[in-house]
């Protein structure tokens, strides 16, 4: 049955039967012990579960009966479509993302997600589709510069600063996610068919965690944005009305996800800026004005994440912060020096090779890297500041 692993398969025919979210389905694989085991449960073994009554169990248990034939057509559709399915606990699986409260069981990629390499620091940019000219400006020229200095962009792919911010991306040199709030079997607006294909064809990557037929519908969205957090170190928001879905993914990433959480100042006079400049003037976000701020903002989260500790680092905020994970003095762990990983030898080789601006290019010759193993180091290079990128070419900062 296609390319899909048997517990990825099982997540599968959970997600496809009634009345079974992200949060029963966790709680069904911890109860009987795997995915697998819970496709076999009774009504009655069900119904010890908290929150399913006698009828939530009975219809439950007739989905998972009927869940093997309606799995069988998903998986051969997403063949058909090009779609490759990811379930949480598969190695492709973003880890960021399985780190949140109510993960997605199982994603729907068209495209390639690749968390381990080029796609390990995304940042997420959000904001209104009802948004001016300035705000389509600066979604384009901070996602093009952040792309180009090895973030991957994450956002929604809907119209307005979602848009920009995924062609800024692409102008940018870089990788862009869009997560959509319907299945991947829809172009969603229809009018970013083309930019979904481009990233599909080798930009980033198109995904989703509805059924490839469920439509674009509004109750789809807020769900949606939790994943646009999830996936990310941080969210930046670009003009944003109040009580808008930028506004819920900004506090998902900050109350939930333990995300940082950076707004760009908009017109005061503006009803498209009045939730970003809240924000900000309620401390919920911090200030950014130019693409810097938001790698500065990062270096942290980033640091963490490159060393498995992401998590960790919200799990008791009385705990004393780690030692400095970046002193030369530290012995590396094994994690520094497994494939496609920063370590710190190769960062201070990378440093000494810039006796002169290079292209990313000259510097693999010269040191022998791979372009997954030099982008993931440049990218903390530049976060930390010790590396700019001017006219395409690398330098070491001066001073």
């Amino acid at each position: 049955m296609g390319d899909i692993s048997p517990t990825t398969l099982a997540l599968l025919r959970l997600t496809l039967t009634p009345a079974l979210g992200p949060r029963r389905i966790a709680a069904l694989t911890q109860h009987f012990g795997s995915p697998t085991a819970a496709l076999a449960a009774s009504p009655a073994e069900l119904r010890r579960i908290r929150g399913i009554g006698e009828a939530t169990a009975a219809k439950v248990a007739r989905g998972l009966r009927e869940s093997l034939d309606l799995a069988a057509a998903e998986v051969d559709r997403a063949d058909h479509l090009g779609v490759h399915l990811l379930g949480i606990g598969d190695a492709g699986y973003p880890v960021l993302l399985a780190q949140i409260p109510d993960p997605p069981p199982v994603l729907y990629v068209l495209g390639r997600l690749e968390p381990a390499t080029t796609d390990r620091y995304p940042v997420a940019i959000v904001g209104s589709r009802a948004c001016t000219a300035y705000g389509i400006e600066q979604a384009e020229r901070f996602a093009g510069v952040l792309a180009g200095s090895g973030l991957t962009v994450v956002s929604g792919g809907a119209r307005g600063i979602d848009s920009a911010a995924h062609r800024g991306a692409m102008r940018g040199g870089g990788r862009t996610i869009a997560v959509l709030g319907c299945g991947l079997a829809h172009r969603y607006p229809p009018e970013n068919s083309g930019l979904f294909d481009e990233m599909a064809a080798g930009r980033g990557a198109v995904v989703s965690e509805l059924p490839l037929d469920t439509a674009p519908q509004a109750e789809n969205f807020p769900a949606r944005n939790r994943i646009i957090s999830g996936l990310s170190l941080g969210v930046l928001v670009i003009e944003a009305a109040k009580g808008s879905g930028a506004i819920i993914t900004a506090r998902a990433a900050s109350e939930d996800h333990g995300r940082e959480v950076l707004a760009v100042p908009g017109r005061v006079d503006s009803p498209a800026s009045e939730g970003t400049l809240d924000l900000i003037k309620g401390g919920g976000a911090a200030l950014a004005t130019s693409p810097a701020d938001v790698l500065h903002l990062l270096e942290t989260p980033a640091r963490h994440h490159f060393h498995d500790t992401h998590e960790a680092r919200y799990a008791d905020p009385a705990r004393a912060e780690p030692r400095d994970l970046w002193a030369e003095t530290a012995e590396p762990s094994a994690a520094d020096t497994a494939p496609d990983a920063p370590s710190p030898s190769l960062e201070h080789r990378l440093v000494q090779a810039l006796d002169r601006p290079r292209t990313p290019d000259d510097l693999a010759e010269r040191l022998g890297v791979g372009p997954g193993e030099l982008r993931a180091a440049l990218t903390m290079l530049e976060i930390r500041g010790a590396v700019v990128r001017r006219a395409g070419l690398l330098e070491r900062r001066r001073g």
